[in-house]
């Protein structure tokens, strides 16, 4: 990689999402030359498609809380959150001139809920930091120790003293993050885990009729059960949606990680509705059984439990004629009525995906197998739940990312550091 010896150092960030935007800005802050890649035509198309409904920047809950919502790897994510966490996204996005506020549910958004001006302002400052902007290079590998760009003009070839990977997970082609890349990295040595669909939906074998009558319908509060890898029980509330082939929505994104596992292990999992999370199971019982009249059951449940269209509708998809006619099973499944998922959707429908290069195989953001190459962003293996928590950390690593390099490069090609 090495193509000077001394400052300022020539970084090659590849990459225009979050986490390489942010890498440029780190080590241009600390002194570097940086040039940044994309084979878009332009960057941050999937910031700016999530900005669309509302500008999710990070989310305002305690910090040890929040460090948790990344699970299994939130012991590796910490150092860089602890770094670059919620408060300093916050602080970072009003130096950019663009106020926030802290929603209802504790998730943070600029003033004006939109992506494109804090994006306008944040290549505005790139820029007069001196990051020069490459569109339409996609990266191909490395060609005689040489970075190789397919470009309009032809293939080229161009040399840095250290790279910035920021290519994003597999979700998404169309924006960019196609997971190209995994082939490019497994064929230097880098361990990649497989890529996988995650804050997905996830298909479900409605019938005909179900499916063309409720398709597109919204489930406003309910709960959820749900077993994880490990056998432990997970409940969310909140609200989901049920699709042509199935279900999706934010309760269901929040569970994704779960589900999805369980399905790779058994071939599918179950999923069980409280359809009215209000209530107590007594409650339900007891309003269930109360004396209806002439009412059908379909109109009971409406006036006693507020149990209508969709959720009606579910009861009768779920359960046997004979058990919507028993009313303590019927009274039972208004709890816990079981849903079977035989799949996720595929990983170019997900928010985000799973999987990646593997923390074991770098060195605070270098790769071991690739000394002067640091990755950063949804490549590596780590995922979490929609809500500002995809982004903060996407930013806090590109920012350790571009950090580490300059810092690399000080103690391995400075003169006093070279025979």
């Amino acid at each position: 990689m090495t193509n000077s010896s001394s400052p300022p150092f020539h970084i090659a960030v590849i990459g225009g999402g979050p986490a390489g935007l942010m890498a440029a800005q780190a080590a241009a802050d600390q002194g570097a030359q940086v040039e940044l890649f994309d084979a878009m035509p332009s960057v941050g198309r999937k910031f700016l498609l999530a900005g669309r409904g509302g500008m999710n920047i990070t989310h305002a809950e305690g910090y040890q809380a929040f460090v948790s919502r990344y699970a299994r790897q939130a012991n590796r994510l910490k150092p860089a959150l602890d770094q670059f966490g919620p408060q300093k996204v916050r602080d970072w996005v009003h130096g950019l001139g663009v106020d926030t506020f802290v929603g209802s549910s504790n998730r943070v958004f600029p003033t004006d809920m939109k992506a494109a001006p804090l994006l306008r302002a944040w290549l505005h400052r790139l820029r007069e930091a001196g990051v020069q902007f490459h569109m339409r290079h996609r990266w191909t590998g490395w060609q005689d120790g040489q970075l190789a760009f397919a470009t309009p003009d032809g293939e080229r070839l161009r040399s840095f003293d250290a790279v910035i990977l920021a290519l994003g997970g597999g979700s998404w082609a169309r924006l960019g993050s196609d997971g190209a890349w995994v082939p490019l990295l497994q064929g230097q040595g880098v361990a990649v885990a497989a890529l996988a669909p995650a804050n997905c939906g996830f298909d479900v074998d409605w019938s005909a009729h179900f499916s063309s009558r409720y398709a597109g319908e919204h489930l406003a509060t309910v709960a959820i059960t749900a077993h994880d890898i490990d056998g432990l029980t997970v409940k969310r509330q909140g609200q989901c949606v049920i699709t042509a082939g199935g279900v999706e929505g934010g309760l269901i994104y929040a569970l994704s990680a779960a589900l999805r596992e369980q399905i790779a292990l058994e071939g599918h999992t179950t999923i069980w509705l409280d359809l009215a999370p209000d209530y107590s199971h007594e409650r339900v019982f007891e309003e269930v059984t109360r004396p209806r009249g002439a009412r059908s059951m379909s109109s009971h449940l409406q006036s006693r439990l507020g149990i209508k269209g969709v959720k009606s509708g579910l009861l009768r998809e779920c359960l046997s004629a004979a058990d919507f006619a028993d009313e303590a099973r019927l009274a039972a499944a208004i709890k816990l009525l079981p849903v079977r998922l035989v799949r996720p959707r595929p990983i170019d429908e997900a928010i985000s995906s799973a999987g990646g290069v593997a923390f074991d195989g770098i060195d605070g953001c270098m790769l071991r197998a690739m000394p002067g190459v640091f990755v950063a962003g949804e490549m590596l293996d780590w995922e979490a739940p929609t809500g500002g928590y995809l982004l903060t950390a996407c930013l806090a690593q590109g920012k350790a990312a571009g950090e580490q390099a300059v810092s690399w490069l000080e103690g391995t090609l400075m003169p006093d550091n070279i025979a």
